[in-house]
């Protein structure tokens, strides 16, 4: 992992470099803004949190919507082909309290994800700019410790992570502003990650707390914000 990261960031520093070769093209551009998970929880249910935790029926609820952040450096080989470095965090609490007496100390997630690949772009003399691109890399997902307070106990967790393969399949159109801004309209991924949950909850919980988790996760990601055009 963390070999991948300077590699990245050694393509990012090089590819600066190339941004005083300036044509029609952007040759160097940045991208960052907000991003929005649809997540998977892989069969996690708030029954299965109820039972395992030890706590009344409906004291639990699940959470899917992660937000967080997304950036992007992007080098144009044309007008056509480009090579992206994508960066992207994520936080919330995948566990929520749906008791009438409120349960607190719920572990908050966060995860960050490197994907690299390429990007084909489709330039016209339209201030519009669609895309779309393959990126592979790596997701790491943590659970922070914590000590829950429920209905009729109290539950230690222990801080847990996990990382492995993800990948983000998708696209989305640009909007020019100026010769040096754009807007991303919006982007649009299928995200997949590869968190075996079981592990994960092994970590947080105890060994078989909660099982028959899913070990790989089809999420959806949603992102907006500027570009600046080198």
């Amino acid at each position: 992992m963390t070999r991948f990261a300077v590699a990245v960031t050694i393509l990012i520093v090089l590819t600066v470099g190339f941004a005083f070769a300036q044509d029609s093209t952007p040759k160097v551009q940045v991208f960052g803004g907000y991003s929005v998970v649809d997540a998977d929880r892989g069969g996690l249910t708030g029954s299965k949190v109820d039972a395992a935790l030890g706590q009344p029926v409906n004291t639990f609820g699940i959470s899917s919507i992660p937000r967080g952040w997304n950036a992007e450096a992007q080098y144009n080989v044309d007008g056509w082909v480009g090579l992206v470095a994508d960066f992207s965090g994520r936080s919330g609490k995948p566990i929520t309290s749906e008791s009438a007496i409120p349960v607190t100390g719920i572990p908050n997630e966060t995860a960050y994800t490197i994907l690299v690949g390429p990007v084909l772009s489709y330039r016209t003399k339209s201030k519009l700019t669609p895309f779309a691109h393959a990126l592979f890399g790596y997701d790491r997902t943590r659970l922070g410790s914590s000590t829950i307070v429920g209905p009729s106990s109290t539950v230690a967790s222990t801080s847990s992570s996990y990382t492995d393969f993800a990948m983000a399949l998708g696209g989305g159109i640009d909007y020019k502003i100026s010769q040096r801004f754009a807007l991303r309209l919006g982007q649009v991924d299928y995200f997949h990650t590869s968190v075996n949950l079981n592990t994960l909850y092994d970590g947080a919980f105890g060994t078989a707390v909660i099982e028959g988790l899913a070990t790989r996760q089809r999420n959806i990601r949603f992102s907006t914000g500027i570009v600046v055009r080198f």
